[in-house]
């Protein structure tokens, strides 16, 4: 920033809701580039698939909403999937099935986001998922669940690399199952590697955003930028927990020339504006206490379970049980990462 290379921001808006003490210095800067139309917002919390509509997720757009009034967004983006947790909102973003019930509920969902935004509204590509059927089916519903919104992708490589290994699946093969054409926004970043007791020697690639980012994933984004016609942004992404070394932080301003150096060879598109083609009027939320209540005991069983086997015999007699989830066909090592991830973010 100190050489005026950031010609963007992305900012996680709703990790601050409950942060009384926000520093001058951070709304000062957050004003700059809303003032010069170049701010992007980045839920996380929001939960867009949870089946039952929550208390918790009215609050979060009427809190969108005044935030909205402070600052002016180019656009802003959630997080595809579901939070597991009681309240859906502390937890982990797990993927759903993908049924006519998911899709109305996540489409009226979109619908609510632009209603208190009234700026482009986008959705993230998970990184997590339990079998390569639902890689394949990914990319068609995210344009089922966009086009009644006129709606965007972030398309996250590291999410996409995630992919790639853990399911044993080509750039090319998987990059044909996506609508590029939404792609307004590409996230790059760093994660982890980690075993897997069921299934050895295999690793497991996590999107934990604690690394440098992988020398693959720069090379995705110099094979996916000119197949998106519509791209406007490139954001590159880390925790601050993973830069607090010197070394760590060199590396990171390393990365973000190499992302700059990468970008600049390709002219930006960006003129969709996503802006919704038609009007519509929101009613009651659409809700399914079925599926409400198979998401709650989906959670239960991965934040308690003490082991991968225990976890497969409690969904064997679970709800989830010869459902739409096709649990049967799960990849046991990705039940044993969804175990993890749960029960790392229940802590």
């Amino acid at each position: 920033m100190q050489e005026s290379r950031v010609e963007a921001l992305e900012w996680s808006f709703d990790a601050l809701y409950k942060v009384k003490d926000i520093p001058s210095w951070f709304i000062e800067l957050l004003t700059a580039y809303s003032d010069e139309k170049r701010l992007i917002g980045h839920g996380v919390f929001f939960s867009l698939f949870s089946g039952k509509w929550l208390k918790e997720q009215e609050n979060w757009l009427k809190q969108l909403k005044q935030t909205c009034t402070e600052f002016q967004f180019d656009h802003i983006t959630e997080h595809f999937g579901f939070m597991t947790g009681k309240d859906f909102h502390h937890g982990a973003p797990l993927n759903i099935p993908y049924t006519s019930t998911t899709l109305n509920i996540g489409r009226d969902r979109l619908k609510r986001i632009y209603d208190v935004c009234r700026c482009p509204v986008g959705l993230e590509n998970l990184a997590f998922s339990y079998s390569l059927d639902e890689v394949k089916r990914h990319g068609d519903f995210l344009e089922q669940l966009l086009s009644p919104v006129n709606g965007f992708i972030i398309l996250d490589l590291h999410n996409l690399y995630c992919q790639i290994h853990n399911f044993n699946i080509s750039f090319d093969d998987i990059i044909a199952l996506y609508p590029l054409d939404r792609v307004r926004e590409i996230h790059i970043s760093g994660g982890s590697w980690e075993g897997s007791l069921v299934d050895p020697p295999r690793q497991i690639r996590r999107d934990t955003h604690d690394d440098a980012v992988p020398e693959e994933v720069f090379h995705l984004l110099e094979n996916t930028i000119e197949r998106c016609p519509n791209l406007k942004y490139i954001v590159l992404e880390q925790l601050g927990n993973g830069l607090s070394t010197d070394e760590s932080k060199t590396t990171f301003y390393q990365d973000f020339l190499k992302m700059e150096s990468i970008a600049g060879r390709f002219s930006s598109q960006g003129k969709q504006t996503f802006v919704p083609l038609s009007p519509w009027q929101t009613g009651y939320p659409v809700e399914d206490e079925t599926l409400y209540q198979q998401q709650r005991e989906l959670s239960s069983i991965l934040e308690s379970a003490a082991s991968y086997e225990t976890a497969v015999n409690a969904l064997s007699v679970s709800s989830l049980a010869q459902s739409d989830w096709g649990i049967e066909h799960w990849e046991p090592y990705m039940i044993e990462t969804a175990i993890k991830i749960a029960q790392k973010w229940k802590k």
